[in-house]
């Protein structure tokens, strides 16, 4: 089994990507088994006011040596469950210590295989009006549609004041709901995308208006089908992604 190592940087969604990891593995190798994984996380704090400023080399650089870290405790190959930091690792500059996979691209798949075609994309401010997800959907075949600019703005305050603080309520469940809703009834949306990792721990199939891609466990099953051999090693190392 390959050695799986999650490059973190926000920690509700890595946390929930380990834990989808380590329980994939165990339902297709049995009781307590999965591959090896390990984790490295900076804090958040020392990049925010680089997201703020896009001056993403310092962040780039950051997430850089945390690869280095994932393959100095063994990983051979690495996921970033944080969408938002791959406007980062898709920027050009030395490769990567490791390879990895892609998660706008998985997403992609996913969402062509199950025959969508419009796709609604939640996440922070960055990733939904930055250019990984258009890039990955374009490449698939796919539409992509965004909140209106308030709702976007509210999307971001309760990803940041609330969900990476793993505060998860009602109030603001309702309001995503209602934007997932709004998108579905006026942009003629068929699935949504859940691409802050934090987000699928707010919303789940039961309460979203349209069928969700979880980006969090997409990418979590994925490395694991990786580490089996049941899926090709990735080659990605960093820039911009080529298929």
């Amino acid at each position: 089994m390959r050695h799986i190592g999650i490059l973190a940087h926000s920690a509700e969604g890595a946390a929930l990507c380990f834990l989808t990891a380590v329980h994939e593995g165990e339902s297709q190798l049995g009781p307590h088994d999965h591959p090896p994984v390990s984790m490295v996380i900076e804090p958040l704090a020392a990049s925010m006011a680089h997201w703020e400023a896009m001056t993403l080399e310092p962040i780039r650089a950051l997430l850089a040596d945390t690869v280095r870290k994932l393959a100095a405790a063994g990983a051979e190959f690495f996921v970033c469950p944080d969408n938002t930091a791959h406007i980062s690792l898709e920027r050009d500059g030395e490769p990567f210590a490791l390879p990895g996979l892609h998660i706008a691209e998985i997403v992609a798949s996913t969402a062509r295989d199950r025959g969508s075609r419009r796709i609604a994309l939640l996440g922070t401010k960055w990733t939904m009006d930055g250019p990984v997800y258009p890039a990955a959907f374009a490449r698939h075949g796919l539409e992509q549609r965004v909140p209106a600019p308030q709702e976007r703005a509210d999307m971001n305050a309760i990803i940041f004041d609330e969900l990476v603080r793993g505060i998860f309520t009602d109030t603001s469940r309702a309001r995503v709901v209602k934007m997932i809703d709004r998108l579905k009834q006026e942009e003629g949306c068929d699935a949504v995308a859940l691409c802050c990792t934090e987000i699928p721990l707010l919303i789940d199939a039961q309460s979203s208006p349209l069928p969700i891609l979880d980006s969090t466990r997409l990418l979590a099953k994925a490395a694991v089908a990786v580490a089996l051999g049941e899926c090709p090693f990735p080659e990605w190392r960093g820039g911009a992604y080529i298929p």
